[in-house]
């Protein structure tokens, strides 16, 4: 039996029937971590030293009866999240040698609950793009491959390091945070199930800021089962964060038996795009029967407003980025280019610092939001995502939840579309909408491209309302049966 390939619900029974040791798991985890990740470069920083001390006491608790469902589940984090005495660098040089004294409320509740750090996963520079290209370290590979082809493909972002490392068999889960899609478009990518909760689910506490109205974590795991197990542990109200909502935790596992039937799930027409792929068509209308064969009724609705989500993100987003980011200037923490004055200082600190796309998204929102165009820009764009929130909340008074694709494409080729900031912006075309509302959107894998590359189904709920997700995003898995796995893993 493979350590490797087990989900967290089956590895979490054979831990507690002794049939492996948290330690045993910990060390298989860590040796395809040093065979798989310089090719994949799916961990920027590594912790197999720790992880093992964690493997320890782990078995301690499983030996005392004290063990949980998370008891000694080894996890990639994403190096957004602030881990006490572990480097923590968003994937920026600007943060290069930044270790925290403090750990995050998400990273501190899995620990509390038994979970393993293998390291901290490689993103998008400060979670600011779509394919993990962005990385001031170098970018990841997805470790699936086209049929017939070697050609290395990108894994989706910002969470591609995340997404690559629990693909590959390099951890069990993985965190990731979700600004615009950033675990749901790596997660169609990579073949994994992957959830935004609703914003304000999970602390942002102690997570390196991109866009404070709109980034939330959650989980990134194999399957829908697992993704309840560990956002069940993420989640909850944190008075550090002002943002964090007041609200029981569910038992989400418990939703995941309920079904469909009597469901009313909404397809919007709005998402039936011009030149979208026919086979991600073809894909949506197959998650459409398998709901109603299901039980579930089919109803149509409209989001009108949607079509301008793309543009109202990269309106807003980049105007909380260039706010959040002017913190970097070398003075407090972080990397420092000396130079002639402070001014000087300053500039040399973030030209050295920030990469291309990240200048590129603070110089677009310094601009909305300066003197002349605050009003044309950055307001409107504010208006449009109310118009956007008033169409989910309309047609949550007619449905349960709404189905849709989560990517308008497979993976694409590392390399590809790097040159054209618009074309990338458009893989966020299906998850946008969700994020600049605030609802829980998941995504499950469900199908193969002609290529052989996973294509993902995305599930929209109310606000709160991850428990129908679940029982939806369920309903889709078992029905799909997806078990097909990467070409490049960990055996």
């Amino acid at each position: 039996m493979s350590l490797l390939n087990l989900t967290i619900a089956g590895t979490a029974q054979a831990l507690a029937a002794k049939k492996f040791s948290a330690v045993e798991l910990t060390a298989a985890h860590n040796a395809a971590i040093a065979a798989l990740n310089p090719r994949l470069n799916a961990y920027i920083t590594t912790t197999p030293e720790l992880a093992l001390a964690q493997a320890q006491a782990a078995d301690a608790r499983i030996t005392a009866g004290t063990a949980g469902p998370l008891t000694g589940i080894p996890l990639a984090i994403k190096d957004l999240f602030c881990t006490a005495g572990v480097r923590t660098t968003a994937a920026s040089k600007i943060l290069e040698p930044f270790v925290p004294p403090y750990e995050s409320t998400v990273t501190r509740q899995l620990l509390e609950a038994g979970t393993i750090c293998l390291g901290k996963a490689n993103l998008d520079e400060f979670a600011m793009g779509s394919s993990n290209i962005t990385s001031g370290y170098g970018p990841v590979e997805n470790p699936w491959k086209r049929n017939g082809s070697d050609a290395r493909l990108v894994p989706g972002g910002s969470s591609g390091g995340s997404a690559a490392a629990v693909a590959a068999r390099l951890a069990l889960g993985a965190t990731g945070t979700d600004t615009g899609g950033s675990i749901r478009q790596p997660a169609a990518f990579t073949g994994l199930a992957g959830i935004k909760p609703t914003y304000g689910r999970c602390s942002r506490y102690g997570i390196v800021a991109f866009a404070s109205s709109l980034d939330q974590a959650g989980p990134m795991a194999r399957t829908v089962e697992d993704c309840a197990i560990l956002l069940g542990a993420m989640s909850g109200f944190d008075p550090h964060d002002s943002t964090s909502a007041e609200r029981a935790v569910p038992d989400f596992g418990a939703a995941l038996g309920r079904g469909v039937k009597g469901l009313r799930i909404g397809i919007p027409a709005e998402y039936r795009m011009d030149g979208m792929s026919g086979e991600i068509s073809a894909l949506w209308e197959k998650g459409v029967a398998w709901l109603r064969e299901q039980g579930a009724e089919i109803v149509d609705i409209s989001l009108p407003h949607t079509k301008y989500g793309l543009a109202v993100y990269y309106i807003v987003a980049p105007a909380e980025a260039s706010s959040n980011l002017a913190r970097y200037d070398g003075v407090r923490f972080g990397a420092r280019v000396d130079g002639e004055d402070l001014i000087d200082m300053y500039e040399r600190t973030r030209a050295a610092g920030f990469g291309a796309e990240v200048k590129r998204r603070i110089m677009i929102g310094t601009y909305v939001l300066s003197h002349g165009y605050y009003d044309a820009y950055y307001l409107k764009a504010q208006k449009v995502r109310n118009l956007i929130l008033r169409d989910f909340n309309n047609a949550f008074e007619r449905v349960d939840a709404i189905l849709t694709p989560t990517a308008p494409s497979a993976a694409f080729g590392l390399g590809e579309k790097m040159d054209d900031p618009v074309t990338m912006y458009l893989n966020d075309v299906f998850t946008v909408p969700a994020s600049l509302a605030g609802v829980p959107a998941m995504s499950i894998p469900a199908g193969l491209s002609a290529e052989g590359l996973p294509l993902g189904l995305q599930v929209i709920g109310k606000h709160f309302d991850e428990e129908t997700v679940f029982a939806v995003s369920a309903a889709l898995e078992r029905a799909a049966g997806f078990t097909a796995m990467p070409s490049v893993r960990a055996e």
